[in-house]
């Protein structure tokens, strides 16, 4: 069943489309996508798990149905958690939550769970760190910190002018993306997924890499690391037991685009963490 569609606006004014999956006497999960996809990264991961849980995903700004800000400096985590705390206030006022995120969706995720009084019950993170726990990881100077900036290269490409915008209007870098890891070519993804989609590099990366702040959680953690993983490596995704102490580690077979690639996986990971940290399907 094809999820209801509303829209919620976040501080500044930007709106957000959301997508709810109904059953909403269940728990709520609400799933955040990354880059460059939008929220039909979720579908069919709520097909799974709707019979569990009150799925509720949504359109980060500049992707999908939501709206568009011009500004990089827009798309600043603080920004990302308004649009967070909107999206919650919408769906689940009273109650805290479950969260499942993937890629840039799980760095925004690790700056709400982080945050005092996160409101998040519980968090499965795949393929996507905190960039306060990067920026203390990379200072180690060791091989496995090095291994991460070599995997990272496109994350200095995309701080150039003009050219990545222009490689994804002429196709060429999606070319040169699925060289690393081939990807469905149903994937719903519009231009402005890709272009808007770099101001989250641009507005983040740099200034919390060079001043990483101490964030901790107490929120129960599950990160899923893909073990053929082209863009972020296990090191850099599992090395975070001083910041999240309530934390589980699963390396699992695959590769980046594992929700879309293995829902059923996904779904399944999600309901044992649940069940394991909160009773649910107990």
């Amino acid at each position: 069943m094809p999820p209801s569609k509303s829209t919620t606006t976040s501080r500044d004014g930007t709106r957000i489309a959301v997508y709810d999956y109904g059953n909403p006497d269940a728990p709520t999960l609400i799933c955040i996508h990354g880059y460059p996809d939008n929220a039909t990264l979720w579908e069919p991961v709520a097909e799974r798990l709707a019979a569990d849980f009150h799925v509720i995903a949504y359109d980060v700004r500049g992707a999908g149905a939501s709206d568009h800000p011009s500004r990089t400096s827009a798309y600043a985590l603080d920004r990302l958690h308004e649009d967070f705390r909107a999206v919650l206030d919408h769906a689940a006022p009273t109650q805290p939550v479950h969260v499942l995120a993937h890629d840039w969706g799980s760095i925004q995720s690790w700056h709400f769970v982080t945050a005092p009084e996160p409101r998040v019950a519980s968090f499965v993170s795949i393929s996507g760190p905190s960039l306060d726990h990067a920026g203390y990881f990379l200072r180690q100077r060791s091989r496995p910190a090095l291994r991460q900036l070599i995997h990272s290269w496109y994350i200095f490409y995309f701080h150039l002018p003009w050219l990545p915008e222009l490689a994804w209007r002429k196709g060429w870098a999606h070319r040169a993306f699925n060289r690393l890891e081939r990807q469905p070519t149903n994937g719903n993804r519009s231009i402005g997924d890709y272009v808007n989609g770099m101001k989250l590099y641009r507005a983040n990366v740099v200034p919390r890499l060079v001043r990483p702040a101490a964030r901790r959680t107490d929120v129960p953690v599950l990160a899923v690391s893909p073990d053929a993983d082209p863009f972020v490596t296990t090191a850099l995704q599992t090395d975070i037991a001083r910041w999240a102490p309530n934390l589980t580690v699963k390396v699992v077979r695959g590769g980046h685009w594992m929700p879309r690639n293995d829902p059923g996986l996904v779904a399944e990971l999600v309901r044992e963490h649940t069940r394991q940290v909160a009773g649910l399907g107990a």
